[in-house]
């Protein structure tokens, strides 16, 4: 079962999310989650990676970055960056991001939010693999910085999934470390198949 048709994106979110005191914050753009997301997205094939951050400074560096690697000297001397910060785009709110998506595709994707932290009601990866290869409606799934996902966002989605368990109790893994391996579960072609 392979998800070539299946319509994602996904959604790095810097507000609102808490920090470790539960407050609820904006965080800023880390260099290394551009590269590393924009570049595992463009391999799994996902539509559009929003950096959903409303501070205008903020805004300002992201565009600065993407402008960078595609177009002038960044797009000429590694064409591979240009290619993978094609997808990235920047929303002020999740509404901005579900309001691109619906112009783009004439539907409100589904909303998927991502956690580290153990909920009751978690729908598994091969189950959200199966939901992808069956639905005709694109699919957003949300990643969040600093201590996580508001519960306000997490209200909004349609699904919750599985955090990522190894094979021990530490469970703390940097957020484009997480997305790529959720990438990978939801989105490669099996070795068996």
């Amino acid at each position: 079962m392979t998800k070539e048709n299946a319509t994602v994106y996904l959604a790095l979110i810097h507000n609102p999310v808490y920090n470790k005191l539960g407050e609820v914050i904006t965080t800023t753009v880390t260099n290394y989650d551009l590269h590393d997301i924009t570049r595992a997205g463009r391999t799994f094939g996902i539509k559009k990676y929003f950096i959903v951050n409303h501070l205008a400074s903020q805004q300002k560096l992201v565009k600065k970055m993407r402008n960078y690697w595609t177009s002038g000297f960044g797009a000429d001397y590694n064409s591979n960056r240009h290619e993978s910060f094609t997808i990235l785009d920047i929303a002020d709110d999740l509404k901005q991001a579900v309001d691109t998506i619906n112009m783009e595709t004439g539907k409100d994707p589904y909303l998927v939010a991502t956690s580290a932290k153990q909920c009751s009601e978690v729908v598994s990866f091969n189950s959200m693999r199966k939901k992808l290869a069956s639905s005709n409606r694109p699919f957003l799934i949300l990643f969040g910085t600093g201590w996580g996902l508001t519960e306000d966002i997490l209200d909004r989605c349609d699904y919750l999934l599985a955090p990522i368990y190894g094979r021990g109790d530490y469970n703390h893994l940097s957020v484009r470390s997480a997305a790529s391996i959720i990438m990978d579960r939801l989105l490669a072609t099996p070795w068996w198949e």
